[in-house]
């Protein structure tokens, strides 16, 4: 049975493409792979709630299921992580980083696509990981979600906490604790689906989103913040070093 609840992904879709599409157009313009990845890292979010709001609508069907799966629990946090990694780290360690994500990223997707599915665990308008009969490809989301959240959350709540020794940088201080923050719930809504309750996700992934978006804006406003590098510095305000 649908809830309002189960909209929520209609709106989080929205928003998420729309931040990730004005990331895009920064990046066209200025280049840097961390806005690339950020771009892509808010489009596969956008890809993942867009699933959710479809069986809401429409109802479970595999195909989307499958593709719900691949674009939440693997490529949730992991693009946005890699886009605070190409800020935090240096150009060869991030590379390498990267080989080693991607491969662990596309084993996984393949996994999920080739796993049966049990067909009695099946609910007519909800998702869950549950439903994969070999059991053991969840283990792969825990590890590359740990990656997201060490590189993202931790990124930005490093930033919060170099910022705050500086004078004049309280927008920053808040813009990435904002951040930290929003980084963190998608994780908590989707360590819930492991147990059934994907209505907790679809409630932090739209919190999350809009935290996140709440202290890019912070940041972006701040003081000494120009118009024309709005996005740039957004993207940087995750993790100002």
């Amino acid at each position: 049975m649908r809830e309002p609840v189960h909209f929520i992904p209609i709106v989080t879709t929205v928003i998420a493409v729309l931040f990730g599409a004005a990331v895009l157009h920064r990046w066209r313009a200025r280049g840097g792979l961390h806005l690339l990845w950020w771009a892509i890292g808010l489009f596969a979010y956008g890809a993942g709630t867009l699933t959710e709001a479809t069986v809401t609508l429409v109802g479970w069907h595999e195909g989307v299921f499958r593709a719900w799966y691949i674009t939440g629990a693997l490529l949730g946090g992991a693009p946005l992580a890699q886009g605070t990694v190409y800020l935090l780290l240096s150009r060869r360690t991030a590379d390498r980083l990267t080989l080693l994500l991607v491969p662990v990223i596309g084993v996984a997707a393949l996994c999920v696509l080739a796993a049966p599915i049990d067909y009695a665990a099946v609910e007519p308008y909800q998702l869950t990981g549950r439903v994969l009969d070999w059991r053991w490809v969840r283990a792969f989301s825990p590890f590359i979600n740990l990656y997201a959240f060490v590189f993202l959350a931790g990124g930005a709540a490093l930033s919060a906490e170099r910022s705050a020794r500086q004078a004049g940088q309280r927008h920053r201080v808040v813009g990435n604790t904002l951040i930290a923050v929003g980084a963190l719930l998608p994780g908590i809504g989707g360590s819930a689906t492991r147990f059934g309750h994907t209505e907790v996700l679809y409630v932090t992934e739209l919190v999350g989103l809009l935290l996140i978006l709440a202290g890019y804006r912070r940041i972006v406003r701040g003081p000494g913040a120009a118009a024309d590098t709005a996005v740039t510095t957004a993207a940087r305000g995750v993790v100002t070093v």
